[in-house]
């Protein structure tokens, strides 16, 4: 029997094929596909999501203390009767919440982005080929200057669309971005705004100056309340989308 590939040599196998044929056929073949060193796998956000919750509340409370102290201060600049004991204390609160806001920021910055790497992993198997940058990018994003004011936002959307439930009446680029279009917007207000508060506070020597300053450090604080609130929404939708879409399989 002639080899059905070639037409030339003697077949050797069941299929028709010459030995010279098989070995072509297989140095031919395409290979196997790549298998990634860390595939993703489901992992619940849900107990991150409770710790990140709880120091975004502790966020909102030194925000508060903040405000009162900028009060504080606010009112003893204005006062006519003004002593140097009413400054000291203004001074002394104002110190003391500019500390509890720099540690509540920094544990509720790291839980976060732990918790948000969580959720972009989880991303990963429900919609493997709908990111533009790796799992490691919900990390890193966060520490480059400038560009961390809008990389994680578009890692966020992509996170959203890939956890959002599918079905015949809701296609993954109909899906609403609001909640995270409404954090992202007042949280990157909220950061300009603190640091020109602060550069203000900073740099103020007259009376005056220093009530326009505290002024604008309430709103400042005011602004960081509200991000915060809304990154609690943010939160708490996204783990429960990614866990409703956990248990749908």
């Amino acid at each position: 029997m002639i080899c059905t590939g070639c037409g030339m040599s003697k077949a050797t196998t069941g299929e028709g094929l010459c030995d010279g044929c098989v070995i072509a056929a297989a140095a031919s073949a395409p290979p196997p596909p790549a298998v990634s060193a860390h595939p993703a796998r489901l992992r619940s956000p849900v107990g991150l999501s409770y710790a990140v919750l709880a120091l975004l509340g502790l966020v909102v409370a030194a925000d508060l203390f903040a405000m009162f102290a900028a009060v504080s201060m606010h009112g003893a600049m204005g006062d006519a009767q003004q002593t140097q004991g009413s400054v000291d204390r203004a001074n002394d609160l104002s110190f003391m919440a500019a500390n509890l806001q720099r540690w509540a920021l920094l544990a509720t910055a790291t839980l976060f982005i732990i918790w948000f790497h969580r959720v972009r992993a989880n991303a990963d198997v429900f919609a493997p080929d709908g990111h533009t940058r790796g799992r490691g990018w919900a990390i890193g994003a966060w520490f480059i200057p400038i560009a961390n004011l809008w990389i994680p936002r578009g890692i966020a959307v992509g996170i959203w669309r890939a956890s959002a439930p599918e079905g015949p009446h809701l296609a993954l680029s109909k899906v609403s971005h609001a909640v995270v279009n409404a954090w992202w917007t007042i949280w990157v207000v909220a950061i300009l705004t603190g640091r020109l508060a602060t550069t203000r506070y900073n740099k103020a020597v007259e009376p005056e100056q220093v009530r326009d300053a505290a002024e604008l450090l309430i709103a400042a604080n005011l602004a960081d309340i509200a991000a915060a609130a809304l990154a609690m929404l943010f939160v708490r939708t996204l783990t429960s989308m990614q866990r409703i879409k956990a248990q749908r399989g």
